[in-house]
């Protein structure tokens, strides 16, 4: 049995109508969209600005925005071909298994793992850090024993995912119509800071606009970035080396639209909606990005920026402290959709494999009433509850960047090389000017990469190792690859 065996596009798409294992087609392009949306503007949007703003790019926060975005542009094209081209569960684990083959899409499939398990995790425990804030403005004081960042277990963290879970296994529709409620307003509240800033914007403080580059030779060892390692050259902070320093680190604000994909087989027209909801989305999400980066660094001088709260403390810097429980407010809202669409996500990438035989083929049964693979989604739930419970996964953060950026780098090889063997596959969607722009989505993503530290790396390192163990253990003797394909039954379409 070759590991490089590929699974047919027509095989993928028919394996959809496999008895019991039929998702539900609920979504349109809006919905997509709005789920797009929903798990996009999070964390970035309501930490990260901060942390770059004053430790990295300082008011040319925008630009790192913007090279984020456009990284994850290109690579949004590429997803947008392969989803409309194979409208399948499983994202870029089944892209994989379309054009480079088994083992390939097995290491994709353990790699998203980092991007969507661990990421929901991590959004949750920031999801308890503004809780407990919100309730301590409030009067109601929980002791940092059981929720925020240092807990013993962090009973807020565990809850939402919890309750996210719950609704995932209700079904598509009812999970797409409670996301539609809170990216309402969360969306709400972004332009609330928009417009509400504008009034308190100062011009001096976007000069200079990109800080002079300041040498910081202190990175050393594990915590040095890997392109540091390899070239020799000293780190900086501030100028362009510090803007895509930044970049690296507002990726993490973007990590989402990729999502969307996942969710093909529960698309009323897949090969039209789904390239829709993911380039609108990402299109939507950087440009409230770049207007709320702006006005934050415009209200208060980047040295002075809060790294935990920025929007929150940037009014009240400026004498509206009122503003900031409306604020909180609107990152719990955004916070929720997030961890709700990462766990979409991964429970119906491990869906997909499991189908496959890589994993158990009972935990891809869907539920009777509800259509949702109910097995999977209450282990995973589970799983990530009682991670974001025991562990503070700040240090983690940049794993969830690396693991996401190189499965943009697979997808983005992956269009080229369907084009070459299957050019006569019907695309609703074509990337425009290929091979160049999957070739500089891959030189873009790699680049990024190398700004991580060097212990990100080792961690991913090991992570894929692990992987490679339980496929030679598990998945390559149980995989369905080589089995004939089951044809649906009347009942099952």
């Amino acid at each position: 049995m070759s590991v490089f065996r590929t699974k047919t596009v027509e095989r993928s798409i028919q394996d959809t109508d496999e008895p019991g294992h039929r998702l539900r087609r609920d979504l349109s392009a809006l919905d997509l969209t709005i789920f797009g949306v929903g798990v996009i503007i999070g964390t970035g949007i309501f930490v990260l600005t901060g942390e770059v703003a004053k430790e990295k790019a300082g008011p040319a926060v925008a630009l790192s925005f913007v090279a984020a975005g456009i990284a994850c542009a290109l690579a949004a094209l590429c997803y947008a071909e392969f989803a409309s081209t194979v409208p399948v569960a499983g994202s870029a684990y089944t892209f994989s298994f379309a054009t480079l083959g088994e083992l390939p899409a097995w290491i994709i499939g353990w790699d998203l793992v980092l991007e969507l398990a661990l990421a929901a995790a991590t959004v949750s425990v920031g999801w308890s850090g503004y809780a407990k804030s919100l309730l301590g403005d409030l009067g109601w004081d929980l002791p940092s024993s059981v929720a925020g960042e240092h807990a013993t277990f962090n009973i807020p963290a565990a809850l939402i995912v919890l309750i996210v879970t719950g609704v995932l296994v209700l079904g598509i529709k009812v999970s797409s119509r409670v996301n539609a409620v809170i990216v309402t307003i969360k969306l709400a509240i972004v332009l609330f800071v928009i417009f509400a800033g504008l009034f308190f914007i100062k011009s001096a403080n976007y000069h200079p606009f990109v800080p002079k580059s300041v040498p910081t030779p202190s990175v050393q060892g594990s915590q040095e970035p890997l392109v540091q390692v390899l070239f020799g050259y000293t780190p900086s902070t501030y100028g362009w080396a510090g803007i895509f320093a930044g970049a690296a680190i507002v990726f993490f604000a973007f990590i989402g639209f990729d999502v969307v994909a996942t969710a093909a087989e529960e698309t009323k027209k897949p090969q039209r909606d789904l390239p829709v909801g993911i380039i609108a989305s990402l299109i939507i999400c950087t440009a409230l990005y770049v207007a709320v980066s702006l006005v934050v660094v415009g209200m208060e001088n980047y040295r002075r920026l809060s790294i935990e709260a920025p929007l929150a403390d940037a009014f009240k810097a400026v004498g509206h402290s009122g503003f900031a429980t409306i604020i909180s407010i609107g990152a719990l809202a955004g916070l929720t959709t997030v961890v709700l669409i990462l766990l979409l996500g991964q429970s119906r990438v491990f869906f997909a494999m499991s189908r496959d035989g890589l994993l158990p083929q009972w935990l891809a049964e869907v539920h009777p009433r509800f259509g949702t693979p109910a097995r999977m989604t209450v282990i995973i739930g589970a799983i990530v509850a009682i991670i974001a419970g025991f562990v503070p996964l700040s240090a983690l953060a940049d794993l969830v960047n690396i693991g996401t950026l190189f499965a943009f780098v697979v997808v983005s090889i992956g269009v080229v090389i369907l084009r070459r063997t299957r050019p006569d596959l019907p695309r609703s969607f074509r990337v425009p000017w290929s091979p160049v722009v999957p070739i500089l989505a891959v030189l873009a993503c790699i680049y990024l990469m190398l700004n991580l530290p060097v212990e990100t790396w080792i961690r991913f390192v090991v992570w894929m190792l692990i992987g490679f163990v339980i496929y030679f253990a598990y998945g390559q003797r149980h995989s369905r690859a080589g089995e004939p394909a089951v044809k649906p039954t009347v009942e099952s379409r």
